[in-house]
């Protein structure tokens, strides 16, 4: 009977320090990923030219100075970042900061609704009245945990679609900046010609057209939206209700899809635009091999400014030409922003950086440092000479085109994200292109698709 005794107890002993043992070494675990000593973790997406990761790296030093802490900055490609992004919502474990350039369609409004994104209102609510309304309306997303909407994610900087093109090439093609037309039609038939005539010299290498056909491209999406909006084409109305049944809008979206894959089909576009990266249309334009192409930044100028002559002389941007019934193109923003996790390691640190990163001087000076290759989300800020100085040809362009935008789709209804994160439009046109299908039946199954995304969207409400 002793003997029983002695070993139940030795029994409960061990047992009691196992499971002692197993809490210390859950304690621990748990210490060292939210131990406030430990540094704050920035994902960011790698810069497209050396200025951009160092004017990051400065805000970091300075915020670092400012607060006493450290931070842990991993740079990555934005494929890449993304990846890492996705996996940590997937997993739960999460960095302190994100940014990627598709953060604000491909991750935040469906992290946001998810309740996995930080809201950072307690930031944004007292510096609210210094953004744009595209700016605010973009991170102001709705939440299915809590049932409200409120701020996920600090505005950091904005873009829109600029034109680009060699202004050497258009002259050996018999042509000066004063011919390219105003109008929509015109316009895009004036660089058909630019090609036509280039061709007749000998250079069988080079496009007029510098359009982006590919499905892993951004670039497409944003250039698609733009031919729909040529044609006064909107697949919601103000309501947030969903209009691709409606004939005319379906017939517009084949019309835009018709349209825009021509140049393609007919020759006056790059044959490798299917499979384009959205770095490639930069590199083929300073390349040579496109006479005139449309990006989303100020990145192709700005990847030139060591190069006085070929920054100020031989590239030329200038604004979008005017929709087939005459009204002005209305230039579409998409902003990009900075979050927070609700469960990252370190949330107070966090919203210390984003705090110390929405500061108007901040921003400014991490604008300018990045050579401006995106503009600023705070209004007040273009008053700065850098966004006015009348003798840069493509800063002076692009600030005249800022005081006229109007917000993409995807920022307005979250729904809408899903198409431009899904990249509903670039599907289409490789669907036309590559695989052989009709307009008909490409514009059928991207219909089909908008539907279901947006049935599962509600399917959540």
């Amino acid at each position: 009977m002793k003997r029983i005794l002695i070993f139940s107890l030795l029994f409960i002993i061990s047992l009691v320090l196992v499971t002692c043992a197993e809490q210390s070494q859950h304690l621990s675990q748990n210490t060292s990923t939210s131990n406030p000593q430990s540094p704050l973790t920035i994902w960011w997406t790698k810069g497209f030219y050396p200025e951009e990761d160092e004017a990051l790296q400065t805000v970091i030093k300075a915020w670092e100075q400012q607060a006493g802490l450290k931070a842990k900055l991993t740079l990555f490609s934005d494929d890449e970042n993304l990846k890492q992004t996705l996996n940590a919502l997937e997993t739960e474990n999460f960095p302190d900061i994100v940014y990627n350039r598709r953060l604000e369609f491909a991750v935040n409004p469906k992290a946001a609704w998810e309740g996995k994104v930080a809201e950072v209102s307690d930031i944004i609510k007292p510096i609210k009245t210094l953004y744009t309304p595209s700016a605010i309306q973009s991170v102001y997303l709705y939440n299915q945990k809590s049932k409200k909407f409120s701020y996920y994610g600090v505005p950091l900087q904005q873009q829109t679609l600029h034109l680009h093109y060699w202004r050497d090439l258009l002259e050996e093609a018999g042509f000066q900046d004063s011919d390219i037309p105003k109008d929509w039609n015109n316009f895009w038939a004036f660089w058909q010609e630019v090609q036509s005539q280039l061709r007749k010299q000998g250079k069988s290498d080079i496009y007029g057209i510098g359009l982006t056909f590919s499905s892993e491209s951004n670039d497409t999406f944003y250039e698609f939206e733009q031919t729909l909006a040529a044609s006064g084409i909107q697949l919601m109305n103000q309501q947030g209700e969903l209009l691709v049944n409606n004939p005319e809008v379906r017939q517009g979206i084949l019309d835009s899809l018709i349209w825009y894959t021509q140049f393609y089909k007919q020759g006056y576009a790059a044959p490798d635009s299917i499979d384009w990266l959205p770095e490639d249309n930069n590199i083929n334009f300073l390349n040579r091999r496109l006479v005139m192409t449309l990006n989303p930044t100020l990145s192709i100028p700005a990847s030139q400014k060591t190069d006085p002559d070929v920054y100020a002389q031989q590239i030329a941007t200038i604004e979008l030409p005017n929709k087939p019934n005459g009204e002005p193109m209305p230039n579409f923003v998409s902003i990009k922003q900075v979050i927070t996790f609700k469960n990252s390691p370190h949330p107070q640190q966090a919203k210390s950086f984003l705090s110390f990163l929405a500061k108007p001087e901040i921003l400014l000076n991490y604008l300018k440092g990045s050579a401006g290759r995106y503009f600023p989300v705070m209004p007040q800020l273009l008053s700065d000479p850098f966004w006015n100085n009348t003798n840069d040809p493509h800063l002076k362009v692009a600030a005249e085109q800022f005081r006229f935008v109007a917000p993409l789709s995807s920022i307005l209804f979250a729904p809408y994200s899903q198409i431009f994160a899904e990249n509903v439009w670039g599907k289409a046109i490789e669907q036309v292109i590559v695989e052989g299908l009709s307009p008909e039946a490409a514009t059928e199954m991207a219909i089909a698709e908008i539907q279901t995304i947006f049935a599962e969207w509600k399917a959540q409400e």
